[in-house]
């Protein structure tokens, strides 16, 4: 804890009034002697404590020797009981003052507590929220894909692995309606850094292929399920791997998977 952060946690504030236990006092007495800065904050508060006291005094001026003179009375002369009430008044309000400014103290402390623990409470209920926000999201998509996916005039081609990785795997399901393809890539791997995965479209005669686009939230997608849209009439589908941004033509050599739609 650096030494503006140890100011702003209150345990000097603590420390002078005495509410620390004995080895809170000593760690804090230990990082007063380290630091002048630490010190200079203490003097500070007993300063800022000495003059809220300071203004329960009733008489100008009270020191020792006003007491010793007070006290002094000829050997003839009866002690006045009486006397000393107003000196010992003055104390008991300067004990009071005391403990009033560390009362005072301790009740912005606790307050800056309390603040601190509900703004605390705040964020979380606030990230519950977002929590709670982003499953009712999840739960509304999840049940849309089980819809799609369960459609009678949905087409499934299931994409199989291919010799630069055996075992990837993917499905596409083509909605002809809509010109659509939902992509389920979860059988591929995490792909190398500075490279994309990217979809293709193919008609088989002859051979021409055309870019669906790059799967480039492939890394942070969890479900790994990708709505594309799909205009062409495609024959077969096929994954790649290629460069950040994709490529004109497909990389036959990084061909991961590839599938034929059944006629």
């Amino acid at each position: 804890m650096n030494t503006k952060d140890y100011i702003a946690s209150g345990i000097l504030e603590l420390y002078i009034a005495g509410s620390l236990s004995e080895k809170e006092n000593e760690e804090v007495h230990a990082a007063i002697q380290e630091n002048p800065v630490l010190l200079a904050e203490v003097e500070s508060i007993e300063k800022a404590i000495i003059q809220l006291t300071a203004a329960t005094k009733k008489d100008a001026s009270y020191s020792f020797e006003n007491i010793k003179n007070k006290l002094k009375v000829d050997e003839t002369k009866v002690i006045s009981l009486a006397k000393p009430t107003s000196t010992w008044k003055q104390y008991v309000g300067w004990a009071a003052a005391f403990i009033l400014g560390s009362t005072l103290i301790l009740s912005v402390l606790q307050n800056n507590k309390l603040k601190e623990q509900l703004a605390s409470e705040n964020s979380e209920k606030e990230i519950l929220e977002a929590q709670i926000d982003s499953a009712s999201t999840n739960l509304a998509s999840a049940e849309k894909l089980i819809t799609i996916f369960r459609d009678k005039d949905i087409i499934s081609i299931p994409l199989g692995g291919q010799a630069v990785s055996p075992t990837s795997y993917a499905k596409v399901y083509w909605d002809k309606k809509t010109n659509a393809i939902y992509l389920d890539a979860k059988g591929l791997p995490e792909p190398p850094k500075g490279k994309v995965y990217q979809v293709w479209s193919l008609t088989l005669d002859p051979l021409t292929p055309t870019s669906l686009g790059t799967l480039d939230s492939f890394t942070a997608d969890t479900n790994k399920i990708f709505t594309i849209t799909n205009a062409n009439q495609s024959e077969a589908f096929g994954i790649t791997l290629e460069p950040a941004g994709g490529s004109i033509s497909p990389t036959l050599e990084q061909l991961y998977t590839l599938g034929a739609v059944s006629s």
